[in-house]
């Protein structure tokens, strides 16, 4: 990578030029972001999983330039107009809108004014006008009248569009024209089709709006963009057309020479031209996609913080799960599951109105307890739910069974996909539905990778911020969960395989077949009998999957192969088996990591591995706790300001966090309400401010 690629992604990121050269690399040579936040600590300088995608960002951000840069370089070659100071200045930039600006002049355009009046050979008029020499444009003009241009005014009317194109390609013009629109108000204001349209109406406090476009919160901007392309608004800055014009004047002046003073109004009215018909438009529409790209970005960001917290939600482990997909006039759909996923068995009870077969149910769910040895039980989020646990609190549970809520966001788009159908072809989508609920209580990221995240209830304006953006900060925060957890090479799905470094599905698919033809990995070394799986993915995979009951302990632990000889040589100076000293932190203890420095080998790496040795294959998760809503609240008509409530915060925004108060309606703790930075799926306890009936809205402040 050049090096003022290298030194732009360092001043961007805040990191030596050092640390981005060898991240590059590691990159430009297949190493993936996982492996390389993990296992090469050394030459990143200790950059984290979130640093490295966006040099990873960053470098494919340029290398798009670097073929936009050629080319833009060929058209102008091609045209005869490449000098090289245009050359350099071309090859220089790292920016996207000036490598534009500068290929601008030369950029291929449908037939406008300009092109027209070049046809009919007006260009020297236009160059006459610019220069200091003419005195009396008229006369000047006389000599270009013939077929096509029939008249003085018409000639020097083509001259004016020539000029016109000119100023709006004026670099330092266009320069100084974002400076200043990007200062500006933008204005939104109702379209008629807002007052005939009731969707319109959730748009309304935008119906007469404005704000300086650099200081507009992201989903204020968002709502106003999808306003304006549904129709209800129309958006605009509140550039002064005079007094830009003007300053455009001077400054198209100064970069291309004075004009004479007989010349100066027809310039002045090729300049005003200019700037309402072609620069106003163009660079509005240029800050506004600019102030929508930060609010992209910033959004996005809301979403991945969000995805993260909630694939790296506290599972209940391994234990026997009876799942239950409540309702009221369909019944509620249960499902058994064994410790490790599997479907037992399912069936549906209707305890609830209209049929009310509570003892009926009762019995049924009591013998699924006793029958099965129940641990825990899983209740969708939905409707009934309340009622449901409420139900389930009747039967004779064993003392260590607890009843957990679960969310359903996603569990419908689950049980109708390819995962689900393949999983389970012999049953419906409501069994599948049960069966996505209660493993996500077992093991939210293993169920949780199965869908696409933005069917997972969490984010902002998802649907309208840049879609390529997303799904890479998306594929970058799942593939950061999965392999920050470590992935159980012997029983993880193929949805979840194809998320660790190195692996993707084709892969997950061949490793899941080889595991079934012979009962499983009985190591980690052989993954590379898999076929199509050599030795580059082994590197990148192996450090992140793990054998359990392996001979070889370490195969169960985050410690790379290619460290294994690091550990012998500190067993064999401590006198004790590899498999004494795993697992043993008052061993660890007494190692000096600097005895094992050398090589490749750096301080982190030995760290690393001192503290995985200390303490293996722990997870990063934290343990799930129990949690009940509020019994004397059922509906939004029992909320008094004042009141407060045991809560779980259900989704964040850059606006505040929603919270699942135990209704239909979700409440807001707006940003000013809260006093600190709260989590998803985080149990808190609110106060109610107000309470708006009509609209179904909560407000709350966080205690």
């Amino acid at each position: 990578m050049k090096e003022l690629y290298i030194k732009h992604i360092a001043a961007q990121l805040q990191v030596k030029t050092w640390q981005v050269e060898n991240c590059a690399t590691m990159l430009e040579d297949g190493d993936t972001i996982p492996f390389i936040s993990r296992y090469r600590k050394e030459k990143t300088g200790g950059m984290d999983d979130a640093t490295v995608a966006e040099v990873k960002h960053w470098v494919d951000v340029f290398d798009e330039m670097e073929t936009r840069k050629a080319t833009i370089l060929k058209v102008i070659d091609e045209a005869g107009a490449l000098t090289d100071e245009l050359r350099s200045k071309i090859e220089g930039t790292v920016s996207s809108t000036e490598l534009e600006d500068l290929y601008l002049p030369w950029k291929p355009k449908r037939r406008t004014r300009a092109t027209v009046a070049k046809s009919l050979g007006l260009e020297p008029l236009a160059d006459a006008l610019m220069s200091a020499r003419i005195s009396n444009p008229e006369a000047a003009a006389k000599p270009f009248v013939k077929e096509g241009v029939p008249t003085v005014e018409d000639a020097l009317a083509g001259a004016r569009d020539i000029i016109a194109e000119r100023v709006s390609e004026c670099i330092p013009v266009r320069e100084n024209q974002r400076a200043s629109f990007r200062q500006r108000r933008i204005i939104a204001k109702a379209t008629k089709a807002a007052s005939d349209d009731p969707e319109a109406a959730k748009y309304r406090s935008y119906f007469n709006w404005s704000m300086p476009i650099a200081r507009v919160p992201a989903h204020n901007l968002l709502a106003v963009l999808r306003a304006a392309d549904q129709g209800f608004l129309s958006i605009d800055l509140d550039t002064d057309s005079e007094k830009c014009s003007a300053k455009v004047f001077y400054d198209y002046c100064k970069a291309a020479g004075f004009p004479s003073a007989g010349c100066k109004a027809q310039v002045q009215e090729a300049v005003s031209d200019s700037f309402d018909r072609l620069l106003q438009p163009s660079i509005s529409g240029e800050v506004i996609r600019e102030a929508k790209a930060k609010a992209d970005v910033e959004s996005i960001a809301v979403f991945g913080d969000n995805l993260r917290q909630l694939l790296l939600g506290a599972p209940v482990g391994q234990k026997v799960t009876l799942a239950l997909d409540p309702g009221f006039r369909n019944g509620c759909k249960l499902a058994v599951l064994s410790e490790r996923g599997d479907l037992l068995c399912h069936t549906i009870i209707y305890p609830h109105p209209p049929q009310n077969e509570k003892v009926k149910a009762l019995t049924t769910v009591q013998d699924l307890v006793d029958r099965y040895h129940v641990q825990a039980i899983a209740v969708g989020n939905g409707t009934a739910s309340r009622e449901s646990v409420e139900f389930l609190k009747m039967i004779d549970l064993p003392s260590d069974c607890r009843i957990w809520t679960v969310s359903e966001d996603g569990a419908s788009i689950y049980s109708a996909s390819e995962a689900a159908r393949e999983e389970f072809p012999n049953e419906d989508v409501t069994v599948r539905g049960a069966v996505s609920i209660g493993r996500r209580l077992q093991d939210p990221l293993s169920e949780l990778v199965k869908i696409d995240p933005k069917n997972l209830g969490i984010g902002q304006y998802q649907h309208d911020v840049d879609q390529a953006l997303l799904r890479e900060k998306l594929d970058n925060t799942v593939e950061a969960c999965v392999n920050a957890v470590g992935v159980n090479l012997n029983t993880a799905s193929p949805w979840l395989l194809r998320y660790v470094a190195g692996i993707g599905p084709s892969l997950a698919r061949a490793i899941v077949d080889y595991r079934s033809e012979r009962g499983g990995f009985r190591s980690r070394a052989e993954l590379l009998k898999v076929p199509r799986l050599g030795p580059k993915a082994y590197q990148q995979c192996a450090g992140f999957l793990r054998v359990k009951g392996a001979a070889n302990p370490l195969d169960d632990s985050a410690v790379h192969p290619e460290s294994y000889f690091v550990v012998d040589h500190m067993a064999a100076d401590l006198g004790v088996s590899v498999k004494e000293l795993v697992g043993n932190a008052e061993l660890c203890s007494k190692i000096d990591p600097t005895r094992y420095v050398g090589g490749e080998v750096g301080l982190p790496t030995v760290n690393d591995i001192l503290r995985e040795l200390a303490k293996p294959g722990l997870d990063p998760r934290e343990a799930a706790s129990e949690f009940s809503f509020a019994d004397d609240v059922r509906s939004i008509s029992d909320l008094k300001p004042g009141m407060e409530l045991p809560g779980i915060v259900t989704n964040i925004t850059a606006f505040g966090a929603f919270v699942d108060i135990g209704l239909h309606e979700n409440g807001l703790i707006h940003s000013s309400q809260m006093r600190r930075k709260v989590h998803l799926h985080e149990q808190v306890r609110v106060t109610v401010l107000d309470v708006d009936l009509e609209r179904g809205r909560i407000a709350l402040r966080l205690i």
